[in-house]
């Protein structure tokens, strides 16, 4: 599939130097607007420029809401003004304000300039919402209609008002306050007599977010009720804009790559890998890996601490790697499950008694399963065919009970931390694997020291 975008890429840059403009229009014309944004990434700065400028006015528009920020930056650059008007007012106002969030301030005061003052007006609006609200990433262009309307009226305000509109397929009933009343779709609609009022179709059971509420809680309640768009109400219950589903698909996208990167102990990016340099790359991932470094310190300093009784018993400082590699991915699988389940609103504080009780059970099975398995390894194969002797029953008791013990408050910490983050205002996925390998691999040494202690008088 690439090798395909990469020779339609070149045709079209090919087509666009021999000046055979008609044809390429004739072309792309019929392509969807994400792949005519994916065929701009290949092609050069000036065959960019001109293709765009072949395109039609709505499908221009529709383009280059989908195309990177970098490649949006580029192109203001190089339009002039009416060029730049003729985008902005074919973009919905949503898209705009997208563009203008993540365009630099002299790009921005073109980008007003060029806008009319109704317009600049509902942007510098949805501006002042809260950046990860449902406000900010609502638009206002929705179709309304009046309870005491006919089906034949709700066709006609339709007709007028909805080609301007993100989507007329669920229509909003609102009262002469703006106080949102009902919804009625456009299902509804057709199957209904010309002469029947709205009032007696519409649906009154809405469910709609605030203003102010997560924008990624509002995308999970279009996992939860499969809408195609919500309404977005003020604190007065009135309807002032609605989110549409690809809207909340961009947002569990972008919550969803963050987790990952912070699971990863990297700082979140809002660029693609290959748009981001090498420099911010390395300022991504450096803290992380400084602040892990110095925490390791620790298990450094509780084996030094040891340092004696390893002596004593060289044999045991063969097992720390199993052991430590072993509860830190005990106590990853508790934390990324958790993790997981904490950003699908499967589970909440008040679960925590649960889930400790649940855990703690999965723990006991995992670490009799690993301690026995590896009670028959080490003395089968290390012992017997490997021949070390050193490896006795006792040595294996010790690093077999260190697996139950340790594993079990690896998963235990595993479950509860991220918890305790949500609970006290961190993001859980803060608390994934890297940062609880660490803390979990100095309570295994600690545990496999103490044992070894008791069992071995070392």
């Amino acid at each position: 599939m690439e090798n395909e975008e990469l020779c339609s890429a070149q045709l079209i840059g090919d087509m666009l130097d021999e000046k055979r403009f008609v044809e390429v229009r004739s072309i792309v014309v019929d392509f969807n607007p994400a792949d005519i944004a994916a065929l701009f990434d290949d092609l050069s700065e000036t065959h960019t420029l001109m293709l765009f400028r072949l395109l039609p006015k709505e499908l221009a528009a529709e383009t280059f809401a989908e195309l990177e920020g970098d490649t949006q930056e580029r192109l203001i650059r190089s339009f002039s003004d009416n060029e730049l008007r003729e985008v902005i007012d074919e973009m919905y106002l949503d898209d705009t304000v997208d563009l203008i969030e993540e365009m630099p301030a002299s790009v921005v005061k073109r980008i007003l300039r060029n806008t009319d003052s109704e317009t600049r007006a509902v942007i510098n609006e949805l501006l002042h919402y809260p950046e990860d609200s449902a406000g900010s990433i609502m638009t206002i262009e929705y179709v309304d209609l009046k309870a005491g309307m006919t089906v034949d009226d709700a066709f006609t305000r339709i007709r007028r008002t909805g080609v301007d509109k993100e989507t007329i397929y669920t229509c909003y009933v609102t009262g002469n306050d703006r106080k949102l009343l009902g919804t009625v779709s456009v299902k509804s609609l057709l199957l209904s007599p010309t002469d029947c009022l709205i009032s007696d179709i519409m649906e009154t059971n809405v469910i709609s977010v605030r203003t102010n509420d997560d924008k990624e809680f509002v995308a999970h309640q279009f996992e939860k009720y499969d809408f195609l768009a919500m309404p977005v109400v003020d604190n007065e219950s009135r309807l002032v804009g609605i989110v549409t589903v690809d809207d909340a698909l961009d947002v569990l996208q972008d919550e969803n790559t963050e987790d990952i990167e912070k699971m990863a102990a990297i700082m979140p990016s809002d660029k693609s890998y290959l748009r981001t340099g090498v420099f911010e790359t390395w300022k991504n991932r450096i803290p992380w890996l400084l602040l892990l470094m110095v925490s390791a310190t620790f298990t450094g300093q509780i084996i030094t601490s040891f340092e004696n009784s390893l002596a004593s018993m060289v044999i045991l400082t063969a097992y720390v790697p199993m052991i430590m590699d072993t509860c830190g991915n005990a106590g990853g699988q508790a934390s990324v499950t958790i993790i997981r389940s904490l950003s699908l609103g499967d589970i909440q504080m008040r679960d925590i008694g649960r889930i400790m009780w649940k855990e703690s059970r999965v723990s006991i099975l995992c670490g009799v399963t690993l301690a026995a398995a590896n009670f028959i390894k080490m003395l089968l194969i290390d012992r017997l065919l490997l021949g070390n002797t050193d490896v006795s029953v006792m040595v294996s008791l010790t690093v077999c009970l260190t697996l139950v013990s340790a594993v079990f408050f690896a998963k235990l910490i595993g479950c509860t931390l991220p918890i305790a983050a949500k609970r006290i205002g961190f993001d859980p996925a803060v608390m994934a694997s890297p940062f609880i390998t660490t803390i979990v691999d100095a309570i295994a040494l600690v545990v496999y020291f103490n044992i070894a202690t008791m069992l071995l008088g070392i």
